[in-house]
């Protein structure tokens, strides 16, 4: 419950104190799981003071203890070593302090450790974190490449030098973080929060040498593990050696099995890459002068065709049928012409013969009378009727006597 207190009544920083005191009393005993940062073990002194630190988080508590408890684990518990706690919160009022009064101390096996990141790596895998589908893809030539590793480490080195030997002209921007104890995941997640804010890093890569499962515990934090699944930049895990598997590599868009891997698998060889080139210039070489050489045995074979080397050839073989055509519609048209000329005469001679006026030439004559009507009939005409007479040489006039 709040305590009552106003500006004209305040409370004492004393009662203050107290009353943190007495809420902390009723907390209870508490199992705490941390690591070991600090741990003063004064010879002839009844009380051990460690510091317990989560590893995740910038979060220490000040733990204190007998002896005799501390002495039960003195052998396999030191600094860095991760322990799980049954202790009691204290308040010290004068300070204005808080710390845990340890009852029992035990510490994390290994086995222990594998469990609880087995069950981890199922949880993240449940939601996604680890899909091949969300991996990116690498850039063929990062101009700048972010590398996140321990200070003049040998990770560093491997990764700088094989990478600038495959390509001398490769940029790095490097972030020296503790790889790790109980700072490195928490610098470790600021150092590629940084790169990945950087416009220009093209590539992350997250580098560290072998170790035992506890020091590289770091990089199966769940804390790291989200902070690279939510980065657009592509990340490279290059932790351990190659029977190293941390969470990390997981998450990551690409997995290399030793940093010296990694700039292997991030920067292409200038020589592969060369030598590359030089196969392919020399394969469009060949394409393009085969390519060539098919089609000028085209052109050879099309230039060797009759119709190409005389192409006058085919005009003088039609020109040959068209004189042929021409004098054989010549000849059928003089022979039409011949014979309808020869059946014009004889029908002309038959006119002549049949006409009137060949019958006249014969001695005969035409009898009209004066409406111009052939006279045939003797009976039609009146005595003294008045008659022409037409002849071949002429007419002239007759008289119808009695």
């Amino acid at each position: 419950m709040a305590a009552n207190s106003t500006p004209e009544s305040p409370l004492p920083v004393g009662e203050v104190s107290r009353l943190i005191g007495g809420w902390i009393d009723r907390l209870g005993a508490v199992w705490v799981e941390g690591q070991i940062t600090q741990l003063s073990r004064r010879p002839g002194a009844g009380v051990v003071f460690l510091t317990l630190r989560d590893p995740s988080y910038d979060i220490s508590v000040s733990v204190t203890c007998y002896r005799q408890v501390f002495d039960a684990v003195a052998d396999v518990v030191g600094e860095g070593a991760r322990v799980v706690v049954h202790a009691k919160p204290e308040w010290y009022a004068p300070r204005g302090q808080l710390s845990l009064r340890a009852a029992e101390i035990k510490p994390v096996g290994v086995g222990e450790l594998l469990a609880r990141l087995e069950q981890l790596k199922k949880a993240l895998a449940r939601e996604g974190l680890f899909a091949a589908e969300r991996k990116k893809p690498l850039p063929f030539l990062p101009q700048l490449i972010g590398l996140v590793c321990g200070r003049a480490s040998a990770a560093e080195r491997d990764v700088l030098e094989n990478a600038r030997h495959r390509w001398p002209a490769v940029r790095f921007e490097v972030r020296n973080v503790p790889v790790q104890g109980v700072h490195a995941v928490p610098q470790v997640v600021q150092a590629v929060k940084e790169l990945d804010a950087l416009d220009d890093v093209d590539v992350i890569v997250v580098a560290r040498g072998g170790g035992s499962v506890e020091d590289l515990l770091p990089f199966s934090d769940e804390q790291l593990v989200r902070a690279v699944a939510a980065c657009r930049t592509p990340v490279v895990s290059a932790i351990g050696h190659e029977p190293d598997s941390p969470l990390l590599d997981l998450v990551a868009d690409l997995r290399a099995s030793t940093p010296t891997d990694a700039a292997k698998k991030v920067v292409p060889d200038v020589g592969e890459e060369y030598e590359r080139v030089r196969l392919l210039r020399d394969r469009a070489r060949r394409c393009v002068a085969a390519f060539v050489d098919r089609e000028e045995r085209g052109l050879a074979h099309a230039l060797a065709r009759p119709s190409i080397q005389d192409p006058q050839r085919m005009i003088e073989e039609r020109a040959e049928q068209v004189t042929a055509l021409l004098e054989r519609g010549r000849r059928s048209l003089r022979h039409h012409l011949d014979r309808a000329d020869s059946e014009l005469t004889h029908t002309h001679a038959r006119v002549v013969a049949l006409s009137p006026a060949a019958t006249l030439k014969r001695g005969y004559a035409v009898l009209q009378r004066a409406d111009g009507h052939a006279v045939r009939d003797p009976g039609v005409v009146e005595p003294g009727e008045t008659l022409r007479a037409r002849v071949s040489e002429g007419d002239f006039s007759v008289r119808v006597d009695a």
